[in-house]
């Protein structure tokens, strides 16, 4: 599976990184899975990352005190920021599924996990 590494993802980038889809994380995905219906898919083996390369999921985190790419740092940083505003626009809405105050709660989370990404920026 080498071949699907690019760069210095192949072995010898020391970083760790988060996924593209930092906000809709296959983790949370299988979670959500495994608790309604038993299920457990497999982890993909390799993943694109927030800085554009692909790298093993284990060298992955959606922790900010553990990703240490800072373009992926960014890139969680801007999609944190994005999803809550997007939760607090749509939580408002007519017809929504959830109160404008759980809408609240969720942007207020993100934006503190995008807090968490923009420490240590330099």
């Amino acid at each position: 599976m080498e071949g699907d590494l690019e760069g210095d993802a192949a072995g010898a980038d020391p970083h760790v990184h988060v996924e593209a889809r930092v906000v809709r994380g296959e983790a949370g995905v299988r979670h959500v899975l495994a608790s309604t219906f038993g299920l457990v898919g497999s982890l993909p083996s390799v993943v694109s990352t927030g800085c554009g390369i692909r790298v093993p999921y284990a060298m992955t985190s959606p922790r900010p005190d553990r990703v240490t790419c800072l373009a992926c740092r960014e890139h969680a940083r801007a999609e944190h920021l994005r999803f809550a505003d997007l939760v607090e626009e749509l939580g408002g809405q007519p017809g929504s599924t959830i109160t404008a105050e759980q809408a609240r709660e969720v942007a207020a989370r993100h934006r503190g996990l995008a807090a968490g990404f923009g420490e240590g920026r330099s």
